[in-house]
């Protein structure tokens, strides 16, 4: 495996290696921008992806590029900054070079000096990875595509059903884990069919459709604290949603969901779609970063680091995002944007000033916010809880203030706009497979997990 002769010829001799481009790499890579050193960042697509508004794409109000943006476009102007299409397999710590492959399956091998790992996690299906055949996760674009596609889709096969139950079926939504995704999720599916699609089909009412939360928890939204969980519940009861919670997950197939409830008692819901948001896992890499410098891991896998976000017995090596673990972070957005700001300016001080040991990072909480439906959010700023009106503008106005750029904003802005006053997404193009007689998945499986199934056995 030789270095790959496409990569520029390094300006500096402190070469500065970033793994991921989501908000962790990329914040990351802007600090370095007037650094005396080469940056290269790695990732596996060629865009920077802002995750808190896939569940729009994946609902029809936001179009794939008002949340992706090309990592090359947002970079062209830091002239010492370097974007690499690749995955990253490993990572030889003594030669300190990062491993991976090309799209083409072609072998990398990139020289760093310093190296920061925002890889960020993956969907847990605990356990039982081949649920993800038919209840999709949602972290990258091509997720939410797919959950795009099978939630107008599921109407369509709705509409084409004769017989009753059948219809029920695909008009039942169940998505699985009540966290800010599954709860933003639940309330946008259950718009999409009380005003999106009210007066659009004429073989039945989309009134008629059923929306369930299910989670393992007391309630949901539970990280934003009592009061505001039980707002939220009080929202989505409101409008429809039925939650159940204390539910645990025993099996999921092509036409529903089992779950065993508080009382211990097992159940089935017949759904056309279900839909898997609970809980992350960190990447095949973590496991590998950890055999290969001793770190520990905790039960999800992250990289436990030291306060200054290095790898103990590594300070060359720092872990910043949803990847790394230290204390109690969250794993949202903000820690990685400041993650990837302290590690941008650690570096840069070293370089510049040759600086001793760097103050601790520590995170300020700028608040966080969860989406119910038109009007309705909850946020929490410190000690500040707001729900209803007040909580959407502040989700609206914490949204606006972190997308990529100045167009995104705009363009979100108007779709916005016309999407809350007028009850319509313009964003639901999708397409469909064909299925055999009597087949019930009419959902292509994505050929990665095809691959990976057949693999398996």
């Amino acid at each position: 495996m030789t270095v790959d002769p496409g990569l520029p010829d390094h300006i500096t001799p402190r070469r500065v290696v970033i793994i991921g481009g989501g908000f962790a790499g990329l914040f990351a890579a802007r600090t370095l921008r007037h650094a005396p050193v080469q940056v290269t960042v790695v990732d596996r697509t060629p865009h920077h992806l802002f995750q808190p508004l896939l569940y729009q794409c994946a609902t029809g109000i936001l179009s794939e590029g008002q949340i992706a943006v090309p990592l090359r476009h947002v970079l062209r102007r830091h002239e010492n900054v370097d974007c690499v299409l690749a995955e990253v397999t490993d990572v030889d710590v003594a030669a300190r070079r990062v491993i991976g492959l090309r799209p083409t399956g072609r072998p990398i091998e990139i020289p760093y000096d310093d190296l920061i790992v925002c890889a960020g996690v993956q969907q847990s299906y605990f356990g039982h990875d081949e649920y993800a055949l038919v209840a999709p996760g949602m972290k990258t674009l091509e997720d939410a595509l797919t959950i795009r596609r099978r939630v107008f889709g599921a109407f369509e096969m709705a509409s084409t059903a004769t017989d009753p139950a059948e219809r029920r079926r695909w008009l039942t939504f169940a998505l699985v884990g009540a966290g800010p995704t599954g709860v933003e999720l639940a309330g946008q599916i259950h718009e999409v069919a009380t005003f999106t699609l009210r007066n659009e089909y004429r073989q039945f009412d989309p009134d008629e459709t059923t929306v369930l939360l299910l989670d393992g928890g007391k309630e949901p939204l539970a990280p934003f604290g009592p009061k505001l969980a039980a707002r939220a519940a009080k929202a989505l009861a409101g409008m429809g949603v039925e939650l159940h919670m204390g539910s645990i997950v025993t099996a999921v197939d092509a036409r529903g969901i089992e779950v065993k409830g508080p009382d211990g008692t097992a159940r089935r819901f017949d759904a056309g779609t279900v839909l898997w948001t609970a809980g992350v896992t960190a990447p095949a890499l973590a496991g590998q970063l950890a055999r290969r410098t001793g770190a520990e891991q905790d039960r999800a896998g992250r990289l436990k680091v030291r306060p200054d976000l290095t790898l103990p017995g590594h300070p060359e090596i720092s872990v910043v995002g949803d990847l790394m673990s230290l204390g109690h972070l969250p794993g949202v957005a903000e820690v990685a944007m400041q993650g990837g700001l302290y590690a941008g300016r650690r570096i840069t001080r070293q370089v510049e000033r040759g600086a001793g040991e760097p103050r601790p990072f520590r995170y300020h909480d700028l608040g966080s916010a969860a989406y119910i439906s038109r009007g309705r959010a909850v946020l929490s700023v410190g000690p500040v809880h707001a729900s209803g009106l007040v909580g959407w503008l502040g989700w609206l106005f914490i949204h606006l203030a972190f997308l990529t750029s100045f167009r995104n904003r705009l363009g979100a802005l108007l779709t916005w706009a016309t999407a809350f006053s007028r009850e319509t997404r313009r964003e639901r193009a999708v397409t469909m497979a064909r299925v055999k007689p009597g087949e019930d998945l009419y959902h292509p499986v994505p050929e990665s997990l095809a691959a990976r199934e057949r693999t398996r056995s």
